[in-house]
């Protein structure tokens, strides 16, 4: 998985209970097998305390860097409108009427926005909070950051050159939070994965209410308890993506685009909620927040969906399916077809029309990421830039997905990049259109 870090929310509906967290972002306020030692004869952050002299090692093993993690976009029908990602209900076997996964991320989304309203209504100064100094702890909480830097320089090299031109306190934020979100991939699909259970998820868990309280495990968990301590970052989207996991545990068909929806909020719309609060809303965008949030959420099931239709190969070997069924077998496919691994011309159809609808919340995030404050946008457009790519390259290998592994070269990477910049010194539109207010 891979880390380009984003949001959700619907673009049409009154968010009344979010304002005070909406308006707060907008203002600027509040995203190795290699064990490796922690600490060696240094001071080291054990349960909220300082510990001198401790040698701890963690398993801190990392994936090559795609994206369960990213997020942005924003649904307008042909005439202009905008539609609220709340669409419809769906009636269940039993004809009860069930709530779609758009409407279960929607719902999240107005519970965690109504509880950091409540959470900013304590504090007069809106502002990000000062570094809490405390004896000893400050050179240990910048090598803390360093680190998570250098992870982030290591595995996400293009994001991370985007986040050079944050503020340091935007930056360090950010590299704290891709570090916990690879962290927690690496649980399930790191080279332990075959041996991690739903307890040990559980564990991984209660250590995240330890963050979040102040009682960081480990030096990289002092990064991202700083950065909640700072940024009016809420634990829920963090637990749910501790839910996506556990999902990947059990879970290997998903039978509609609905369930594979869901899925893709649990891995990937997480860290859109959860970075949304570093990267901020310009403060000249005339978009309501709404519809900034909405694309936030479009560019994170864009870049997931990418990945899922270039590791269609890879998944199948280790038994997993990450289609949905229901359009499979529209086209005519079985899983004994994916299995099989022949590239047919039901199988190119079929791409074609996954690759369509990729492409589509692409175009969705397009609309939100000029919305974002300045020194944020280069890394969101380098990503979207380079993960639509790989759509294009699925093409050129005539849809054989099954042997060849579609990736963007270098000289193309290297392009893309003063490309994303130039995109990012594009300002906020300040003309009438769906996406401003009126």
């Amino acid at each position: 998985m891979s880390v380009a870090l984003f949001w959700v929310i619907s673009p049409t509906s009154e968010v009344s209970g979010s304002i005070g967290f909406l308006e707060s972002v907008r203002e600027g306020n509040r995203n190795l097998d290699s064990s490796w030692p922690i600490s060696q004869g240094k001071n080291l952050i054990c349960n909220g305390r300082f510990c001198k002299g401790r040698k701890y090692t963690r398993n801190l093993s990392y994936l090559n860097v795609d994206s369960r993690y990213s997020c942005l976009g924003e649904s307008n029908s042909g005439d202009g409108r905008n539609l609220s990602v709340i669409s419809s209900m769906v009636a269940s076997p039993a004809g009860e009427m069930t709530p779609t996964s758009e409407q279960k991320v929607y719902d999240v989304v107005l519970k965690q926005a109504a509880l950091v309203k409540r959470q900013l209504r304590s504090n007069d100064n809106l502002e990000v909070k000062p570094d809490i100094v405390l004896p000893g702890s400050l050179s240990l909480l910048s090598e803390a950051y360093d680190r998570c830097g250098e992870v982030c320089a290591e595995y996400a090299k293009t994001f991370y050159l985007g986040t050079l031109l944050m503020t340091p306190e935007r930056r360090r934020a950010i590299w704290a939070i891709y570090v916990w979100c690879r962290r927690t991939d690496e649980l399930v699909d790191g080279p332990n994965a075959s041996h991690m259970t739903p307890e040990a998820l559980n564990r991984w868990e209660a250590r995240l209410e330890d963050v979040f309280r102040g009682r960081p495990f480990d030096m990289l968990d002092a990064a991202l308890s700083d950065t909640v301590s700072k940024f009016p970052v809420d634990i829920q989207p963090f637990r749910d993506m501790i839910e996506g996991m556990r999902m990947d545990l059990w879970k290997s068909r998903y039978k509609n685009f609905d369930e594979l929806y869901l899925y893709c909020y649990y891995v990937a719309g997480t860290v859109g909620l959860m970075s949304v609060p570093v990267m901020g809303i310009a403060p000249e965008s005339q978009a309501t927040t709404e519809s900034v949030y909405n694309a936030a959420l479009a560019l994170g099931i864009a870049n997931q969906l990418t990945n899922i239709l270039r590791d269609v190969g890879e998944d199948a070997r280790r038994g997993r399916i990450y289609l949905p069924q229901d359009e499979l077998a529209q086209a005519g496919l079985l899983d004994d077809d994916i299995f099989a691994g022949k590239v047919t011309d039901k199988w190119r159809n079929f791409m074609k029309k996954q690759i369509t609808r990729a492409r589509k919340f692409f175009d969705d995030a397009e609309k939100g990421v000029t919305e974002l404050s300045a020194a944020s946008r280069w890394p969101v457009w380098a990503s979207l830039l380079l993960y639509r790519q790989i759509l294009d390259e699925i093409e050129v290998n005539d849809y054989n997905n099954f042997t060849r592994r579609a990736y963007v070269n270098k000289p193309k990477k290297i392009l893309a990049l003063p490309i994303a910049y130039a995109k990012s010194l594009v300002p906020p539109s300040r003309t009438s259109s769906p996406f401003v207010k009126a």
